[in-house]
């Protein structure tokens, strides 16, 4: 099974523009929308060697955030 991260954090907002804002909420949200995708495609077999499980798959991603 192949493993890469796909984390990039969003950056933070220069002087606080509404404009990087908006891309900084829209990255974030897409980072956790890929994620909870990609946990969700896993077996639960998967998931557990890399210990989640099904349940605790929204919370992780949030962490993330």
């Amino acid at each position: 099974m192949a493993a890469f991260d796909a984390f990039r954090p969003a950056l933070p907002a220069a002087h606080g523009s509404v404009f990087s804002n908006l891309l900084g909420n829209l990255v974030a949200w897409n980072d956790h929308r890929v994620t909870v995708r990609m946990l969700n495609g896993l077996t639960d077999r998967e998931l557990s060697d890399i210990g989640l499980q099904r349940t605790e798959i929204e919370r992780f991603a949030e962490i993330r955030r």
